[in-house]
C-alpha cells in the first residue's frame, strides 16, 4: 500500500478543473505536499460546485475536466512524485434533475419493475407503490403539469412517463396519476417521504451499495482509476449512512487492490473507530478538536458561562446536554420525521402499542444517543444505555421501549440496520447544524467533530492523546480546515483569543449591540465572534453567513418559515459594520487588540497540526491566512499565483515578520518539506517539558522514535503570556544540537531560553544537526 506523508485538498469544479489542478503540481511539490486530495470528480448535477450530488457514477464529470483531465492530473502528479487521494460519495446520488441521472430516470419510468428499484432505498408499500417526489409548491400545483415531448413537465422539472400511460386527449393530471411516482408538495417531505435521503436533502437519494451488483456498477469507474494507476487512495464520504460500513470498506479495499482508505467519520470524545473497519483512519475532525483546545484559556470558562446566561436572560448558562436532546428531538419530529416513521413501520404489529408511541420511542432513543451511530454488535452497550436513558426521560414509553429493545439489538433485522443509518442523520442535523449555532459562548468550540463542553485541553492531556494517536492511528488524517468547517482555522485562532480577553469581548459586544442590536442574545454572540474572526470581509459574505447562522439556529427565524422582521434587524446589524462609523471603529479596534495573539495561535496551531502524529492535510489556500466562514464561504476561489510568488521569495531566504501573511506560508512549507524529505524524524512521539515561570505557555514535542527527531515548539495563550511579562526564565532542554527550519538559527544541546528560541516567531521547528 502506498500511503501519503501529507495531503493538499483541492475543490474541483467547473471553474477549477482537473487540468487546472495539473497545472498546480509543481507548486504543490515545491510547497512540500506529498499527495493531492481532490473533491468528488464523478459526474454531478449540472452547476454543482461541490460535486457531492453525483448523477452518473460511471464517468468523470466533463465540466470538471472529464477523463482527459484526470489523466492529465495523474501524469503531472507522477512527474512530480505526488500521489492522488480522491473523494467519493457511496451513500447517495443527486436526483434533483431526473433527466441527468439515468438510474433515477429508469426507476421513475419503470417503478418496482426497474432494475434500479433495488439500488435506491424506497419503501414501496408506503405510498401505494409510488415514489413520492416533493417538488410541488403545494398539492394544488398539479394544475401546472404539462406533457411535453413525451415527458411530464412541472415548470423546469422533467420526468419520464411509463410506457402506455399517455394517449392523445389525456390531461396531464390523468397521466400523472398513472405513473410510478407521485408529485407532492415540498412540505410533505418531512413526514411522508418514502425513500431514504442524505440527511433531509430530498434531492439526494440513498443508494444501497451493500447489494453486490449495485456496488459493482457504482464503483466501476472508481476501480478503473486504480487499475490504470490514476489514483492512489480514497476518502469515503458519509460512511455512517451505509447499511454496512464494515462490509463496504472490506469490499472496497479488495476492489482497489488494497489502497489507502479514509472515512469521513466524526468521533465523539473517547470514541474510537471500530477495529473491524478496514481503513487507515478518519479525515481528521478529532485531531482538529484536540489542537483547537490547546489555545483556549481554561480560566475563561466561568466568565463566558456567566455572559452566556446574561445573553439568554437566564440564571444559568445553556445546558448543552439538554440543548442537544431538544435539538435532536426537533429534527426527529420535524425534517427527519419521514425517516423515524419508516423505522416505526418496521416494528412487528405484535410489539406495538400504537404507531405514534413507537415513533415517539424511537425518536427518544435517537435523541439520547451520545455518538453518531453504532455498528452492531460494536456499540451494543451504548445503544442499551441510550434506551435506558430514554426510559428515564419518558416513563410513559417504558413498555414500548422494552418491546423495541430486542428488535433494535437484532443484528440481522432490518429495523436495527436502518436505526443505525438514521441515528447519525439526526445527530448531524440536530448538533452540527442546529445546536452549534445556538451554543455560542466561544465559537472555537463548536466545530465539526467537537464536543463544546470540553472547553480547553492541557498540554499533558494533549500529549497523552498524541501518544495514543501515534500508536493506534499513525496514518489517520489530521486537519484544521475543510470544505465543511463552520469557521476556518485562522478565524478560530483569533476567536480563541477571546478566552484571554473576556472583559474586552464583553465591552465590544455591549457596544455593538447598543449601536446595531441583533434581537437574539446568543445569536448576537455567534455572529459578532464570526465577524471578528473573519475580518476583513466584504458585506455580501457576512450577510450570507449571518442569515445562514440564524436560520440554522432556528430560534428567531428558520429556513421554512423565515421571520422577515427579525432578518431585517439582523441584516441591518451587519450593514452597520460598513455603514456606521462607530460600529466600524469598535470592530477594528477589537480585532486589532486580538490580532497579534490570533496570529500566534494560527502559526502555533498549524505547526502542531502539520507535525503531530497522523497525515496532515492542508485545505486549499490556507497556507496564507484564511478567515472563511461556513460553506459556501469556505469554498471560494484561491489566488494561487500570489502563493507561488510568496513561496519563491521565501526560497530566496526572505524571512517575513511573524505578523505578515507569508509567515504562515513559511511554517507550512518548511513543515511539509521536512515531513516529506526526512521521514525518519517523525517515527515516534515524546513530550518535551518546559521549565520556568511561563512553562504552561509552551507546547513542545519530539517526533523521534529511538533517536532525537524533529522538535515542534509552539506558544499557548499568548495574550496572557504577554500580560504576565513574557517568557522570563522559561527554558526547554535540547538533547542534541539543532537547527530551526524557520530561521536557520542553530542551538547547542542543553537548556535553551524560550525568549531566545521564539524571538522571531512564536513557533520553532528544530532538526538535529548531528
Amino acid at each position: 500500500m502506498r500511503t501519503p506523508v501529507s495531503t493538499y485538498r483541492l475543490q474541483i469544479r467547473p471553474s477549477f478543473t482537473l487540468q487546472d489542478a495539473a497545472g498546480l503540481t509543481g507548486y504543490l511539490r515545491s510547497l512540500g505536499v506529498d499527495w493531492i486530495y481532490v473533491s468528488p470528480i464523478l459526474t454531478a448535477e449540472e452547476g454543482s460546485d461541490h460535486g457531492y450530488d453525483v448523477t452518473d457514477p460511471s464517468s468523470v464529470d466533463p465540466t470538471r475536466g472529464g477523463p482527459e483531465g484526470l489523466a492529465a492530473l495523474a501524469k503531472a502528479a507522477r512527474e512530480q512524485g505526488l500521489g492522488i487521494l480522491a473523494d467519493i460519495v457511496p451513500n447517495h446520488m443527486g436526483v434533483a434533475s431526473p433527466g441527468q441521472n439515468a438510474w433515477w430516470w429508469q426507476l421513475l419510468k419503470e417503478g418496482r419493475a426497474s432494475k434500479y428499484a433495488e439500488a435506491f432505498d424506497v419503501d414501496w408499500d408506503f405510498g401505494g407503490g409510488k415514489i413520492r417526489i416533493p417538488i410541488l409548491g403545494s398539492d394544488d400545483d398539479l394544475d401546472h403539469l404539462e406533457i411535453v415531448d413525451g415527458e411530464l413537465h412541472y415548470y423546469d422539472h422533467r420526468l419520464p412517463l411509463a410506457e402506455g400511460t399517455f394517449t392523445a386527449g389525456d390531461s396531464p393530471q390523468e397521466v400523472h396519476a398513472r405513473q410510478h411516482y407521485e408529485l407532492v408538495g415540498w412540505r410533505r417531505a418531512d413526514a411522508e417521504l418514502n425513500y431514504r435521503r442524505f440527511f433531509a436533502v430530498s434531492t439526494l437519494a440513498g443508494v444501497r451499495v451493500e447489494i453486490p451488483w449495485v456496488f459493482d456498477e457504482a464503483h466501476e469507474e472508481v476501480v478503473r482509476w486504480f487499475h490504470e494507476g490514476l489514483v492512489d487512495g480514497l476518502r469515503i464520504d458519509h460512511p455512517d449512512g451505509l447499511a454496512d460500513p464494515e462490509g463496504y470498506l472490506a469490499r472496497l479495499r479488495e476492489a482497489t487492490g488494497g489502497a489507502y482508505l479514509l472515512v469521513e467519520k466524526i468521533l465523539e470524545p473517547g470514541e474510537a473507530l471500530p477495529d473491524t473497519f478496514d481503513c487507515e483512519g478518519t479525515t481528521g475532525y478529532d485531531a482538529l478538536a484536540d489542537v483547537d483546545r490547546l489555545f483556549v484559556d481554561p480560566n475563561a470558562e466561568d466568565y463566558l458561562d456567566s455572559l452566556d446566561a446574561r445573553l439568554r436572560d437566564a440564571d444559568e448558562p445553556a445546558d448543552y446536554a439538554a440543548m442537544i436532546h431538544g435539538t435532536k428531538r426537533r429534527i426527529a419530529d420535524g425534517i427527519l420525521r419521514s425517516e423515524i416513521l419508516r423505522l416505526a413501520r418496521l416494528v412487528p404489529e405484535a410489539a406495538r402499542l400504537s404507531p405514534d408511541m413507537v415513533a415517539d420511542a424511537i425518536a427518544e432513543v435517537i435523541s439520547c444517543f451520545p455518538i453518531y451511530r453504532t455498528y452492531l454488535p460494536y456499540g451494543r452497550e451504548i445503544l442499551l444505555e441510550s434506551i435506558n436513558r430514554a426510559a428515564e426521560n419518558r416513563e410513559d414509553l417504558k413498555a414500548v421501549l422494552e418491546d423495541l429493545t430486542p428488535y433494535l439489538l437484532d443484528t440481522e433485522g432490518e429495523l436495527a440496520r436502518r436505526f443505525q443509518q438514521t441515528s447519525g442523520m439526526v445527530m448531524a442535523k440536530g448538533v452540527e447544524d442546529t445546536a452549534f449555532f445556538r451554543y455560542t459562548r466561544l465559537g472555537t468550540l463548536t466545530e465539526v467533530g467537537a464536543d463544546p463542553t470540553e472547553f480547553a485541553l492541557s498540554t499533558q492531556d494533549f500529549h497523552e492523546r498524541m501518544v495514543r494517536r501515534q500508536s493506534d492511528l499513525p496514518l489517520s488524517m489530521t486537519t484544521l480546515s475543510t470544505h465543511d468547517t463552520k469557521r476556518s482555522e485562522d478565524a478560530r485562532a483569533r476567536i480563541s483569543v477571546i478566552s484571554e480577553a473576556v472583559p474586552e469581548w464583553e465591552l465590544f459586544l455591549g457596544t455593538v449591540q447598543e449601536l446595531a442590536p441583533i434581537p437574539d442574545g446568543p445569536l448576537a454572540a455567534l455572529v459578532w465572534q464570526s465577524i471578528v474572526g473573519a475580518w476583513p470581509a466584504d458585506r455580501g459574505r457576512l450577510q450570507s453567513y449571518a442569515l445562514k447562522a440564524a436560520r440554522e439556529a432556528g430560534n428567531s427565524t428558520n429556513w421554512t418559515d423565515p421571520d422577515l422582521d427579525f432578518e431585517r434587524h439582523l441584516a441591518a446589524a451587519v450593514d452597520a459594520v460598513f455603514d456606521v462609523p462607530e460600529v466600524t471603529a469598535a470592530l477594528e479596534n477589537f480585532v486589532a487588540e486580538l490580532e497579534p495573539y490570533g496570529t500566534s495561535n494560527s502559526l502555533s496551531a498549524k505547526l502542531v497540526q502539520l507535525t503531530m502524529p497522523g497525515v496532515p492535510d492542508v485545505y486549499q489556500g490556507t497556507e496564507f491566512r484564511d478567515g472563511s466562514l461556513t460553506d459556501p464561504d469556505n469554498r471560494r476561489p484561491v489566488d494561487f499565483k500570489a502563493r507561488m510568488a510568496a513561496l519563491a521569495e521565501l526560497d530566496k531566504d526572505f524571512r517575513p515578520a511573524y505578523t505578515e501573511e507569508a509567515a504562515k506560508l513559511l511554517v507550512v512549507s518548511r513543515a511539509l518539506r521536512l515531513r516529506r524529505d526526512r521521514p525518519e524524524l517523525f517515527g515516534g512521539y515524546r513530550a518535551v517539558d518546559a521549565r520556568g515561570e511561563a512553562a504552561g505557555h509552551v507546547i513542545a514535542f519530539d517526533r523521534g522514535a529511538e533517536a532525537p527527531g524533529a522538535v515542534t515548539v509552539g506558544t499557548r495563550l499568548p495574550k496572557r503570556l504577554a500580560g504576565d511579562g513574557g517568557w522570563r526564565d522559561t527554558t526547554i532542554e535540547l538533547t542534541t544540537s539543532v537547527r530551526d527550519e524557520l530561521t536557520g538559527t542553530t542551538y547547542s544541546a542543553g537548556p535553551v531560553s524560550l525568549s531566545t528560541l521564539l524571538e522571531q516567531y512564536p513557533v520553532a521547528l528544530l532538526v538535529p544537526t548531528d
